[in-house]
């Protein structure tokens, strides 16, 4: 069980890198209201959250 929350740790750390390194500081803050909300069971927070990052994934694309 350790294991599988250091590899789920790393990848989680690795895709937040990634949202910032591609989408800067809008990015990070969508994927913390996105993450914040999941945890928090709050559809609104995690709602806003998952908008703001589609709407980054659709504009450079």
């Amino acid at each position: 069980m350790p294991l599988v929350a250091v590899v789920v740790a790393a990848l989680a750390i690795g895709f937040e890198q990634l949202v910032q390194w591609k989408y800067g500081p809008m990015g990070i803050i969508a994927f913390v209201a996105l993450t914040v909300g999941i945890k928090a069971r709050s559809t609104m927070i995690s709602g806003i959250g998952a908008v703001i990052l589609v709407m980054l994934f659709a504009q450079s694309g």
